[in-house]
């Protein structure tokens, strides 16, 4: 119970549920961009007034705050629909609320075709990504993921840009390999802990008393650990990603980019460490060697040879992938912790990169940086949006990103030097070509052909409807970059909680 006097977890997945369901069965076309904007509103609102209230909310077994459960007549099998927030999830939690704001209050102002559609399957994907955060039940945590997952194909084959159909094929295998994985994984997890019951703190109190063989235990980390790493883009399973940013919708990209994406980080820190430490432990060198190398080295110079504007944040989204698996492999409390900063860091500010590349599109028809230059003279709002949100991405202090990639760098250093400058020679990477980016469109000499482009289309600075939601990001960023323990005071609780099993017994 909290002084709530209402479920704020259960409104913020139904209230967009609702609005998407009134819009289904015909809502009139006048009454849908304003529902839409309360669609979007309510779970950003109840995201923070959860934030706001967690501190002082009583708190379940495990740490879990506002804790409720729901009938489903699932029981039998172990299922039940129970929502709550702990000190790893609240900050997910806040994240999807807030880059769903942004994401659908700049889809409203977007003019795309068959906008009734459109918003309807941004709510639904937005209903689902609140839920994915607030369930504490491992069943629900999965079926919500995929209920925000199926939108994002539709919208990218409907409304996606260049190579969509293509994209969106890829984008559908690589991401239904990478969820039958991790169901196998979570099945498992299931089965052999013997509690007849998804629900994570049920599974944390089995799995303490009775521990699961070492064997056991890394062969289950392992199907977690390359299911959810095909999602989150893990090195080689990554091309997906790139592809299929570059092709969605500015607003679909936002969403899944910015928070779908951080369903397999989540899953593995949520559950796959606490509940399978010493397959953690096997598998961890394995990971940091694979994420340094391939996620932050080599797609990180990947990434300096773009010249097209979109695909390069898609490939820098793969990158800073990379740290976060970092963090994961050396699996300590400071390593995890700076992982969940570093998610909330990289969702809002790659959320913001896409809404702003798009709005660069819009006044200079193309996303070939070499073709721009100047821009900043005209929309001087924009370049310092972009600045900004190239700043945050590199990691400057003052913004969230730092407090996610300070403290991963500092565990990795206790578990490897060489993989720790291999990560930090990945900052230099992303400081050059996001640096680059923001001179070649911004304050580089134009082109002959972008003058002309210019002379024919005279180009204006972002309108409120792009500068609300990019105004919503940046404050989000700079909030928890000036005060972080916000969020790292209930982290660093949720990870000081032991681990279901650090011996095998059984």
């Amino acid at each position: 119970m909290t002084s709530i006097p209402f479920d704020p977890l259960l409104l913020s997945v139904a209230a967009p549920l609702a609005l998407a369901l009134a819009i289904a069965l015909g809502l009139p076309k006048r009454w849908v961009v304003k529902l839409a904007y309360v669609g979007f509103a309510i779970p950003a609102l109840m995201a923070l007034l959860v934030w706001w209230q967690f501190g002082g909310a009583p708190k379940e077994v495990h740490g879990y705050a506002f804790f409720t459960s729901y009938p489903t007549g699932l029981e039998h099998f172990g299922i039940g629909l129970k929502f709550g927030l702990n000190g790893i999830a609240l900050p997910l939690f806040v994240l999807a609320g807030v880059v769903g704001l942004a994401a659908g209050f700049y889809a409203i102002q977007s003019g795309a075709e068959r906008l009734k559609t459109y918003l309807l399957l941004l709510l639904v994907m937005q209903a689902g990504l609140m839920g994915m955060f607030a369930s504490v039940d491992v069943f629900f945590f999965y079926f919500f993921h995929e209920l925000a997952l199926i939108p994002t194909f539709i919208m990218v084959g409907i409304w996606g840009g260049r190579d969509r159909s293509y994209a969106a094929m890829t984008m559908t295998i690589y991401l239904t390999l990478g969820a039958m994985l991790s169901l196998l994984g979570l099945i498992a997890i299931y089965v052999k802990s013997g509690a007849n019951s998804f629900d994570i703190m049920v599974l944390r109190d089995a799995l303490a008393s009775r521990p699961l063989l070492e064997t056991a235990q890394t062969h289950i980390f392992g199907l977690l650990l390359f299911g959810f790493g095909i999602l989150v883009s893990l090195w080689p399973f990554h091309s997906w990603a790139p592809l299929g940013y570059g092709a969605a919708p500015s607003s679909a990209a936002m969403l899944h980019a910015g928070v779908l994406k951080k369903f397999g980080l989540y899953g593995l820190v949520q559950i796959a460490l606490p509940l399978l430490p010493l397959g953690a432990t096997h598998w961890g060198h394995g990971l940091a060697a694979v994420a340094a190398v391939g996620n932050v080295l080599v797609i990180g110079f990947v990434t300096m040879a773009q010249r097209d504007l979109k695909q390069m944040v898609g490939y820098s989204s793969v990158m800073h992938m990379g740290y976060a698996f970092l963090g994961i492999a050396v699996g300590s409390t400071m390593g995890v912790g700076g992982v969940v900063m570093l998610m909330v860091g990289h969702g809002l500010s790659v959320a913001l990169l896409f809404l702003l590349s798009t709005s660069i599109y819009h006044r200079t028809h193309t996303f070939d940086m070499d073709v721009m230059g100047g821009l900043a003279a005209k929309a001087p709002v924009l370049a310092a949006f972009f600045v900004a949100a190239t700043f945050a991405s590199i990691g400057l202090p003052g913004f969230a990103n730092f407090w996610g990639e300070l403290p991963i760098f500092v565990a990795l250093w206790n578990f490897s030097h060489v993989l720790t400058v291999v990560a930090l020679t990945g900052t230099v990477v992303s400081a050059v070509y996001g640096l680059r980016a923001a001179a070649r469109v911004f304050f580089g000499a134009q082109t002959q052909a972008f003058s002309s482009v210019c002379d024919s289309n005279p180009i204006l600075d972002l309108s409120w409807g792009e500068k609300l939601p990019a105004l919503v990001l940046v404050a989000a960023l700079l909030f928890v970059g000036l005060w972080p323990r916000s969020l790292s005071t209930g982290i660093n609780q949720a990870l000081s909680a032991p681990p279901a099993a650090v011996a095998s017994s059984r």
